[in-house]
C-alpha cells in the first residue's frame, strides 16, 4: 500500500509529465487557453495513460522482454535453446497500442460530446502522437515497474499530473486576458514564464518523500567526527604541556 501511495503522489507532483520532464507541451500550450477545453483534453489524457500503461506492462512482460516468451515455449525462455529478445519492436507496439486507444477515445468524445469535440479539433487524433502519452510507457519499462497494479497506479497518476498541468495553466490564462500584460509578452511569451515558475514550485515537491533517514545519518557522523576532533586535541594538548615542563 505505501508503495502504491509513493509512486502515485511522486508521478503528479515530483515526476510531473509537464514540469518535470516537460512531456505533451504541444497540447499542453495550444489547449489551455480555456478551462472547459482544457479539463475535456486531461480527462482523454488521464483515461489514454491508464488504459496504455498497463496494456504495454503486459505487451513488455510476456513479449518483448528476453526470455518473455517462455510462457509460449521453455525453449524461448531465458537459457533457453531458442532464447528470444523482441525489445527492438517496444516503440511499434507502444505505438500501436496508444493509436487504438486514442481512436477509440475520439469516437466516444465525438458520440457523446460533439461540442467538445469540435473544440478540441485536431488535437484530439494528435494524442496519439503526444509525447507524454508515449513517454509513461517507456518510463515504465525503463523504470521496470514490477506488477500490473503499479502499471496502472503509474498511468493514472501520470495522467492526473498532466490534467492539473494544463487545468492550472488554463485558469490563470483565463485570468490574465485582463491583466496589463506588456505586449512583447502577450500570447506564448507569458505562458512560457508562468509555465516556468510553476515548474520550480512543483519542483518543492521534491523533498515529500525524501529526508528524515537521510538527514539523521550525516548528523550523527559528524558528531562522531567532532567528539574524536576534541580527543586528539586534548591529547594534543597535553603532549604539549608536557614539552613545556
Amino acid at each position: 500500500m505505501i508503495e502504491h501511495l509513493e509512486l502515485f503522489f511522486k508521478s503528479i507532483f515530483i515526476d510531473n509529465m509537464v514540469f518535470a520532464v516537460f512531456l505533451g507541451m504541444c497540447s499542453y500550450l495550444a489547449v489551455s487557453k480555456k478551462v472547459a477545453t482544457a479539463v475535456g483534453l486531461g480527462a482523454a489524457v488521464i483515461f489514454v495513460l491508464a488504459i496504455t500503461v498497463p496494456l504495454n506492462w503486459l505487451l513488455d512482460q510476456y513479449l518483448l522482454q528476453p526470455g518473455a516468451l517462455s510462457w509460449l515455449d521453455p525453449e524461448y525462455g531465458i537459457g533457453g535453446s531458442q532464447e528470444m529478445d523482441l525489445g527492438f519492436l517496444s516503440f511499434i507496439m507502444f505505438i500501436a497500442t496508444i493509436a487504438t486507444m486514442v481512436q477509440l477515445v475520439e469516437i466516444v468524445v465525438e458520440k457523446f460530446s460533439p461540442s467538445l469535440y469540435n473544440s478540441l479539433g485536431i488535437f484530439l487524433p494528435l494524442i496519439a502522437v503526444n509525447c507524454a502519452i508515449l513517454g509513461g510507457s517507456l518510463f515504465m519499462q525503463s523504470r521496470e515497474i514490477e506488477t500490473l497494479g503499479l502499471a496502472l497506479n503509474y498511468g493514472v497518476s501520470s495522467g492526473i499530473g498532466w490534467f492539473l498541468a494544463i487545468l492550472a495553466i488554463a485558469a490563470i490564462r483565463e485570468k490574465i486576458r485582463y491583466s496589463n500584460v506588456p505586449a512583447p509578452l502577450r500570447g506564448l511569451g507569458i505562458t512560457f514564464i508562468i509555465t516556468g515558475l510553476m515548474g520550480i514550485g512543483f519542483l518543492s515537491f521534491g523533498g515529500m518523500l525524501t529526508g528524515g533517514d537521510e538527514e539523521g545519518e550525516p548528523s550523527t557522523e559528524a558528531a562522531i567526527n567532532t567528539n574524536d576532533l576534541k580527543i586528539e586535541d586534548a591529547k594534543e594538548l597535553a603532549d604539549n604541556t608536557k614539552i613545556v615542563k
